[in-house]
């Protein structure tokens, strides 16, 4: 693997989306950061997920791209003349290396746009991204993204010896947080659960039954209050939760912005999530974590830390990694109990540490 000739001054990294993905990328940050202190190091990411790394530390600049805006380039003029405008202001900052973390054709193309001589990204990207870069880095992909993503790290000289999440929130966000849970549970929480039940795949949803259950069992057990978090998309799935609950849960899903959200999962005692972005987020900030998987493969993106347990009924087709159940049964996750999770997480609560667990097949 080659290492770094010289030092770069402008280092790029492409990661766009989604959450979790941004998350899993942060050690490659940490490493680049690390190895070259001078250097002038930018991200690029979208829109959305931008404010995740608003004010980093260890970040220089944040470049964020507009992908509805700029997918439209190939039918709309406006949005491919705004395109041909972002690649020329890439262009203008002269980068000298650029780490591709995405692997799709448009941050190949970004890429190699940015007249960067430097371009490296995974052998293994999709679409054809590879062909873009200078540098193809192979790694298996059964790995965890993390450790993929070390992988091309350390194929660009980095010495790295471990991953560091650098995610952080300011004592100004922990408090408008706790103002924000305040005015939704009229009184001062303390301690609270975070529970995080929104996904983007159906097969991916731990029924809304099951989560009443588990809150019921957290107030009665620990005396402590969950926190409903999550997108205005999860409205309906909060809605069903609250509607079989006996207790009644702090909802808060819809009602913050993303950098309230981390805020809120940093000062949470622990967290109940299943396979989404936030889940991610709660274990970079070493909060005790349980993780609900069904269909997807905790040993490639479950959550990376000590500090997190991930939790699953064990059947002969998961993981699956399909957005549907392609037998309409949906055991992996109908057949996880809440006691089951209720036991992990009330070793969280307990102070016991454990370690990310993968399913049987």
């Amino acid at each position: 693997m080659a290492d770094m000739q010289s030092p770069p001054r402008r280092i790029l990294i492409i990661k766009p989306s989604s959450l979790g993905d941004i998350v899993h990328a942060l050690p490659v940050l940490a490493a680049l950061r690390r190895a070259n202190p001078r250097a002038h190091i930018a991200w690029l990411v979208g829109t959305s997920f931008a404010p995740l790394l608003d004010g980093h530390p260890m970040l220089d600049e944040i470049i964020p791209f507009d992908r509805r805006r700029y997918g439209r380039m190939w039918y709309n003029p406006a949005a491919n003349i705004a395109f041909w405008r972002f690649v020329a202001e890439i262009r203008r900052r002269r980068f000298d290396l650029i780490v591709d973390l995405q692997g799709l054709i448009r941050s190949g193309l970004l890429a190699w746009f940015s007249g960067a001589r430097r371009r490296v990204g995974f052998a293994e990207a999709r679409e054809g991204a590879w062909l873009f870069y200078t540098q193809c880095v192979r790694s298996e992909r059964s790995k965890h993204a993390v450790e993929r993503n070390l992988d091309l790290g350390r194929a660009l000289g980095l010495p790295i010896d471990k991953a560091e999440f650098p995610l952080t929130t300011t004592e100004r966000e922990a408090d408008a947080a706790r103002r924000l849970l305040y005015q939704a549970a009229d009184r001062r929480i303390e301690t609270y659960v975070a529970v995080l039940p929104g996904t983007r795949w159906p097969s991916k949803n731990w029924p809304a039954e099951h989560f009443a259950a588990l809150i019921d069992r957290v107030h009665d057990a620990r005396a402590a209050r969950c926190v409903l978090l999550g997108a205005a998309g999860d409205r309906p799935t909060a809605d069903a939760i609250r509607e079989q609950c006996r207790t009644e849960p702090v909802d808060l899903v819809g009602r913050t912005d993303l950098r309230q959200l981390v805020a809120l999962l940093a000062g949470a005692a622990a967290v109940v999530s299943c396979d989404s972005g936030p889940l991610h987020v709660a274990a970079a900030l070493q909060r005790p974590t349980v993780a609900i998987f069904g269909p997807t493969d905790p040993r490639r993106t479950g959550p990376y830390a000590a500090t997190a347990k991930v939790v699953t009924h064990r059947v002969n087709c998961a993981p699956c990694l399909r957005r549907r159940c392609p037998l309409k049964h949906h055991d992996c996750l109908l057949r996880l109990t809440p006691d089951a999770v209720f036991a992990a997480l009330d070793a969280a609560l307990r102070g016991d540490v454990f370690r990310v667990t993968a399913p049987e097949n």
